[in-house]
């Protein structure tokens, strides 16, 4: 089976303590800089490139068996970037896992490895075929799933998060679409002071999993 070419220093520090096996590591001033970035395809390898094994997506059914188990789920999130940068806040926040769609959603990929700092080594990811549908699995064994919406009156903190809950987040410029929003037991949104309409999906998600987390320590 192929395998996967990350790069960075954190990326490959992590991905060598984490599950997948590291099967060759190429360094600088070994490799050069031209070679480096001929290898992963971008000037940001910080001198460190890896091959490793594909990526070991979650089963998405294991997620619901953790109690009280904190999931983040992502509606059709198509930035690489975003997706790592959420998923280092995942991991950071203890969060069991993080949900993502099949189709026309960002995978896990070097760029995503780079952007969650290598977190995504450790951090639970599940695909679902239907991400509406695995959100009726989740309720029915017992989760609460509350999606962000920048329209919604409730705040986080109004909303109980501190048992199995799923948060759901929107994918860029579309947020969630209607039938994830209808398979939600209710929507928060964080509330606005400045001129700008809404928070990136990175930002909005490290904001809800800690207000959560909060809520678990008061607990």
């Amino acid at each position: 089976m192929a395998g996967q070419l990350i790069y960075g220093k954190r990326p490959v520090a992590e991905a060598e303590r984490g599950r997948r096996r590291v099967r060759r590591v190429w360094r600088a001033p070994q490799a050069s800089a031209e070679e480096l970035e001929r290898l992963c395809g971008s000037p940001d390898h910080q001198g460190v490139v890896a091959e490793v094994d594909p990526y070991p997506y979650a089963d998405p059914n294991s997620l619901l068996n953790a109690a009280g188990a904190l999931i983040l789920a992502l509606d059709q999130v198509q930035d690489p970037r975003n997706l790592g940068a959420v998923c280092r806040s995942a991991e950071l926040a203890g969060a069991a896992g993080v949900v993502i769609p099949e189709r026309r959603a960002a995978e896990v990929t070097a760029v995503v490895c780079k952007a969650s700092a290598g977190a995504v080594e450790h951090l639970a990811i599940a695909r679902v075929r239907n991400l509406a549908d695995w959100l009726g699995e989740a309720k029915d064994a017992g989760f609460w799933i509350w999606g962000a919406d920048a329209a919604a009156s409730a705040a986080p903190w109004d909303a109980d998060l501190s048992g199995p809950t799923v948060l759901v987040m929107g994918g860029e410029g579309k947020g969630i679409r209607p039938r994830v929003t209808a398979a939600c037991d209710g929507l928060v949104a964080l509330p606005r002071a400045g001129r700008v309409e809404s928070l990136n999906v990175s930002a909005a998600a490290t904001a809800l999993l800690f207000e959560a987390v909060r809520q678990r320590q008061l607990g």
